[in-house]
C-alpha cells in the first residue's frame, strides 16, 4: 500500500479542496491519515427528547416535523428553526446563518442531532446542533460518540475532513503494514498501526484515543532516536583527526587573552579537547547564553587543530555574523601566525597577524578563486563564512574541525556536506562542534540531539554588568522614551522589538488614540512598520531611526545591521529577525513591545542584544495584557538567574515549538507536545538502545529499516 499516493487522486478532492488541503500541509494519503484531531466533541450522551436537561451536551435521533428560515429584524441574520420529534416528545433545533438547511432537512427527514440544550424564556432548544441523516447504511461519525475536531482552514471544516477520511480508512487500513517491533508494542501496551490509526480518528472512548496518541508519539520519537543513535554509532566507527592538546598550545593561546576563562569555559574546553584526541570524530553541541564566551572556546579548539597540522572552518548563518566572527577570531589569534580567510557571497578577505602582532588584512577584497586556492593548498588555516562554504569548488587540504554557529539555522545536508570536505585519501572525518545561544531543555536534548554530546557554559565573564530589566505599564511609556533620548545623547544606541511586521486585523483593532497619536491594539501587538513610523516622525524626528524585518531581502537586512553596528542608525526598530549572537557593544537599551507574545527564552535572547559592552544596559518589557499569567511569566525573566532556568520554565509554559520552530520543524503536533514528556522520551531512548544493541543493522526488522530510510529523506531539524 502506497501511502504517498497524491491526495488529488481520491474521490471528492477537486482543485478547490486540493488547494485548501495543501494549506494544511496535506498532500498525500499519509498526510491525511496523520492529520490527527486536536480534541474530541463528546456526544456519547444519546438520549430521548423527554430525558434531556438544560445545559447538557446531548445527541438525539429524531424526525424533522417542520422547518423554516426567517431574517431577524435587528441583527439582519438568518434564523433557521426546526421542530424535531421522537417517540417521547418534541424539541426545537435552532441554527444561525444556515438558510440552506431548509433544503437539507426537509420535513420527514430522520437524523441524528448533537449539541447543547439551552433555554430562552419558556423555550428549550438545541443550539446550533451538528446533524447527519439516518439511513440503513449510516455510520454516525458527526453526531454520536467521540467526534474528532481537526486543525482547520477556511473552507475546510472538521465535518468535511471526517466525511473524507472515514471511507478512506475503511478501504486502505487493511493494506497498511506494521513496522514497529512486535515485542515493543506488547511491552509498552501500544496498539498496532491499523487499530491506532482508526482509533485516533474515531475512538469508542477516551482510553482508546489516549492509547492511539501514545502510539504515534512513541512512533515518531522512536524514529528520531533511531536515526540519531545509528548516526552516532556510525560516527564512532569512523576515523577522526587525532588532535593532541599540548600544554604549550593552550598556554600560547591564553597569553593572548586579556581575561581568564570562567570555570564553565574551562570545563567545556576539557570536554571538547578530550573528544578531539580520541581519533574518533567528535560530535558536540556547545550551549551558552548570549555573551558567555562560546566563540573564545571554539577559537581555542580551532587554534589547537591548526597547531596539529589541520585546517578548521567556522560557518555562520549570515554574512554579518560571519564578518563578526572573522574580526573576533583575528583579534583572538593576534601574533600567533594563523592565516584566516573570510568567504561570503558579498566578498572574500584574508587576515593574519605576524610575529610583530601587525594585523595584515587584504587591503581590497580578494577574488574568490585566490582564497579558494589558498584553502585547497593549505595556505589558509581557518576559513570563516556563510553557506558559500559548501560550494562544490571549496575544498580543503586537511580539514580537521567544523564549527557551526546556530546549527539549527542550517539543513542537515548542508552540515553533512561541510563535514565531508577534506582529503578523502586520508579517510578522515572532521570533528564537528555546534554552537547555540538557545539553551535546550533536558527533554529536548535527549529527544532531538541523540547524536551530540553537550557542553554548557552558564557563567558570564567577570565584570559583566547585570542588565536592568523592568515590566513597564503603558502609562510610563513617555518616561521610557525620555530615557532612551538621554542614552542616545550619551552616544549609545537602542533596539525596539515588535512581534509583527504589519498591523494584523485578526490580532488588533483600533482603540482611542494615545497622546502620541498612535493606535494601540487591544492585544498589545505592535507592528514594526507602524512603530517605526511613529518613532521616526513623532517621537524621535531628530534621531536616526532604522527598520528591519524578515520580508526584506538578505542584502538589505545585512546593510541595515551594518549601519546600526557602525552607528549610522541610532534606534533600530525590528521584528524578531535580529540575529542571535550579533554584537553591538554600543547598544544599551532594549524595548520589547507586546512582550507577552514571546516565549521566555526568546525574550532572554532579545535582552542579550544589549549589555555586550562595559556600560550599564536596560531592557523594558511592554505589554497590554492584563492576564495574571502574563505578569507571572514576565516577572520570571526579571528575576531569572540564567537562561537555562528560563528554558525549562518556558518548555512547561509554551511547549517545545518555541525552541525548535514548530512551522519549520516538520514534527507533527502530537509528537511536538510529547517532546516535553521526559518519561516517554527516556522510554523511547531505552528501547532504541536495546534494539541497536542486539541488531545494529536492523537485519531482523526489514519493515523498520525500510521505514527508517523513508524517515531519513524527510529529516526535519532544519
Amino acid at each position: 500500500m502506497n501511502l504517498n499516493q497524491p491526495i488529488e487522486s481520491f474521490r471528492y478532492i477537486g482543485p478547490i479542496y486540493l488547494k485548501r488541503l495543501h494549506k494544511l500541509g496535506i498532500k498525500t494519503l499519509r498526510d491525511l491519515f496523520y492529520h490527527f484531531p486536536f480534541r474530541y466533541d463528546n456526544f456519547s450522551n444519546v438520549k430521548k427528547i423527554r430525558e434531556i436537561k438544560i445545559g447538557e451536551e446531548v445527541a438525539v435521533e429524531a424526525e424533522v416535523k417542520k422547518i423554516n428560515t426567517r431574517r431577524t429584524p435587528k441583527k439582519k441574520m438568518f434564523l433557521t428553526e426546526a421542530l424535531i420529534e421522537d417517540n417521547t416528545g418534541t424539541i426545537k433545533a435552532v441554527w444561525f446563518n444556515q438558510p440552506y438547511l431548509t433544503e437539507n432537512l426537509k420535513p420527514g427527514t430522520k437524523a441524528s442531532f448533537a449539541g447543547k440544550v439551552k433555554e430562552s424564556g419558556r423555550d428549550i432548544f438545541l443550539s446550533n446542533p451538528a446533524y447527519e441523516k439516518i439511513d440503513s447504511a449510516s455510520n454516525l461519525i458527526h453526531t454520536q460518540g467521540l467526534v474528532p475536531v481537526y486543525p482547520e482552514t477556511e473552507g475546510l471544516s472538521s465535518r468535511w475532513i471526517r466525511f473524507i477520511i472515514y471511507p478512506l480508512l475503511q478501504k486502505y487500513l487493511p493494506k497498511i503494514e506494521e513496522f514497529l517491533p512486535k515485542e515493543i508494542l506488547k511491552e509498552k501496551n501500544l496498539p498496532d498501526i491499523k487499530r491506532a490509526l482508526f482509533q485516533i480518528h474515531f475512538p469508542e472512548n477516551k482510553t482508546q484515543a489516549e492509547r492511539a496518541k501514545k502510539r504515534f508519539s512513541f512512533e515518531e520519537l522512536f524514529l528520531i532516536q533511531l536515526y540519531y543513535q545509528k548516526q552516532k554509532k556510525k560516527l564512532q566507527s569512523q576515523k577522526g583527526a587525532k588532535i593532541i592538546p599540548k600544554k604549550e598550545f593552550i598556554e600560547e593561546f591564553k597569553k593572548n587573552l586579556p581575561f581568564s576563562f570562567t570555570e564553565d569555559q574551562k570545563k567545556a574546553i576539557r570536554e571538547i579537547l578530550d573528544d578531539m584526541q580520541k581519533g574518533v570524530p567528535m560530535s558536540r553541541l556547545l550551549e551558552g547564553e548570549v555573551g558567555s564566551g562560546k566563540t573564545v572556546v571554539a577559537t581555542l579548539a580551532a587554534f589547537v587543530t591548526v597547531r596539529n597540522g589541520y585546517q578548521a572552518v567556522i560557518m555562520a548563518p549570515t554574512e554579518i555574523l560571519a564578518e563578526q566572527h572573522f574580526k573576533e577570531v583575528s583579534k583572538l589569534l593576534s601574533g600567533l601566525n594563523i592565516r584566516i580567510g573570510l568567504l561570503t557571497s558579498e566578498e572574500s578577505k584574508f587576515a593574519w597577524k605576524n610575529s610583530n602582532k601587525t594585523l595584515l588584512f587584504s587591503e581590497q577584497p580578494l577574488k574568490d578563486r585566490i582564497l579558494i586556492e589558498g584553502v585547497k593548498n593549505g595556505k589558509i588555516d581557518i576559513l570563516i563564512g556563510t553557506h558559500s562554504l559548501i560550494q562544490e569548488r571549496v575544498k580543503f587540504k586537511n580539514l580537521g574541525l567544523v564549527i557551526v554557529d546556530e546549527q539549527h539555522r542550517f539543513g542537515v545536508e548542508q552540515r553533512a556536506s561541510l563535514s565531508h570536505k577534506t582529503n578523502k585519501e586520508k579517510n578522515i572525518i572532521p570533528h564537528f562542534l555546534s554552537m547555540t545561544a538557545t539553551p535546550i531543555p533536558r527533554t529536548l536534548a535527549l529527544a532531538l540531539y541523540g547524536d551530540l554530546s553537550i557542553s554548557q557554559i552558564k557563567q558570564l565573564p567577570k565584570g559583566r554588568k547585570k542588565i536592568i530589566t523592568k515590566v513597564v505599564p503603558s502609562s510610563k511609556r513617555q518616561k521610557i522614551y525620555e530615557f532612551v533620548r538621554k542614552e542616545i545623547q550619551q552616544g549609545n544606541q537602542a533596539f525596539v522589538i515588535c512581534p509583527l511586521i504589519e498591523e494584523s486585523k485578526k490580532l488588533s483593532r483600533p482603540s482611542p488614540k494615545t497622546e502620541f497619536g498612535v493606535y494601540l491594539s487591544l492585544t498589545g501587538v505592535a507592528a514594526a512598520e507602524k512603530e517605526f513610523k511613529k518613532l521616526k516622525e513623532k517621537i524621535f524626528p531628530d534621531l536616526r531611526v532604522g527598520l528591519l524585518h524578515g520580508k526584506m531581502k538578505q542584502r538589505e537586512k545585512e546593510k541595515i545591521m551594518r549601519n546600526f553596528r557602525n552607528g549610522k542608525i541610532q534606534i533600530l526598530v525590528s521584528t524578531p529577525v535580529i540575529e542571535v549572537g550579533i554584537d553591538v557593544p554600543n547598544a544599551t537599551v532594549m524595548i520589547i513591545e507586546g512582550a507577552d507574545r514571546f516565549g521566555l527564552s526568546q525574550l532572554y535572547q532579545f535582552r542579550g542584544r544589549v549589555g555586550r559592552g562595559k556600560k550599564q544596559s536596560y531592557c523594558f518589557l511592554f505589554t497590554e495584557s492584563p492576564a495574571k499569567r502574563t505578569r507571572q511569566r514576565l516577572s520570571a525573566i526579571v528575576s531569572a538567574k540564567n537562561a537555562f532556568e528560563l528554558a525549562e520554565k518556558d518548555l512547561k509554559i509554551r511547549g517545545p515549538g518555541d525552541f525548535i520552530g514548530k512551522r519549520q520543524s516538520g514534527i507533527p503536533d502530537l509528537t511536538m507536545s510529547s517532546l516535553s514528556n521526559l518519561k516517554l522520551v527516556k522510554e523511547v531512548k531505552e528501547e532504541v538502545e536495546k534494539i541497536l544493541k542486539k541488531d545494529p543493522e536492523l537485519k531482523n526488522y526489514p519493515k523498520l529499516r525500510e521505514k527508517l530510510e523513508k524517515f531519513k529523506q524527510k529529516i526535519f531539524l532544519e
